[in-house]
């Protein structure tokens, strides 16, 4: 593959990773979408698209395959490279599995854990602190950023390592993300906490403040005592249904 065809192919299958979960499903969950954003790699195998090389390429492609969505363009890149170095097919499927699991896990330490809570945090702060509007076009390009970053840079190193992807998985951007994601969420939410409690409010009689702050106790003991057994999902979930029913009594 030319250099300037192999610099087009990667930038189509950079776009494609966008819509990876568009055709999930519970039989490949992502792998339908992960087939079609390498597609555009796969074109200048042996025989052109429509070859027999292309076309097995792309079933393999198509096949199982659940990894976090951000983090997708990497088995992208180091798949479609392992085509085009002519890797046996067994091999191509045994890396495909083995990056199934760490895939899935970065992504949610890098981005459920890390980045989301801190870009939230961080507009959230901006939000109380100047208004709601720049609030949200700051939690929208920081969180965008982030992403879209991450989305080149791992096609372009699935592409460049092919087989050695684990090398990847070990670059400093990924070590440092993952030693500063927890800490820099804990730090962004604990500094948008007082402003943004304010703010709510802000409105309120003194009564209703003291009374908005001994349900925030109340909410924080119970958390501590509750939610490590029943679960953080489920006591969030509980905890949105009394508050619902609890304002539905009060009105």
């Amino acid at each position: 593959m030319g250099v300037a065809r192999m610099k087009r192919g990667i930038m189509h299958s950079c776009a494609r990773t966008m819509l990876v979960q568009a055709s999930w499903n519970y039989d490949r969950m992502v792998g339908v979408g992960v087939g079609y954003a390498m597609e555009p790699l796969l074109r200048d195998l042996p025989g052109g698209a429509g070859g027999t090389a292309y076309t097995d390429s792309l079933g393999r492609a198509s096949q199982f395959f659940n990894a976090h969505p951000y983090l997708t363009g990497i088995a992208v890149g180091a798949i479609a490279r392992a085509e085009h170095d002519e890797i046996p097919p067994d091999h191509v499927r045994r890396l495909r599995g083995a990056m199934v699991g760490p895939l899935g896990s970065l992504g949610d330490k890098l981005f459920w854990a890390g980045t989301l809570p801190t870009a939230s945090g961080i507009g959230l702060f901006v939000a109380a602190v100047v208004s709601p509007l720049v609030g949200g076009i700051v939690f929208f390009l920081l969180y965008n950023v982030a992403h879209l970053a991450m989305r080149v840079w791992g096609i372009g190193a699935g592409w460049r390592l092919g087989t050695h992807i684990a090398r990847g998985l070990g670059a400093p951007v990924i070590q440092r993300g993952l030693r500063l994601a927890g800490p820099a969420a804990a730090v962004a939410i604990g500094v948008a906490l007082p402003p943004v409690s304010a703010w709510l409010v802000q409105d309120l009689a003194g009564n209703a403040q003291v009374g908005v702050a001994l349900v925030a106790v109340v909410g924080i003991a119970l958390s501590r005592w509750i939610a490590p057994a029943f679960g953080g999902h489920r006591f969030g979930l509980a905890a949105v249904v009394t508050a619902f029913l609890l304002g539905f009594a009060w009105a």
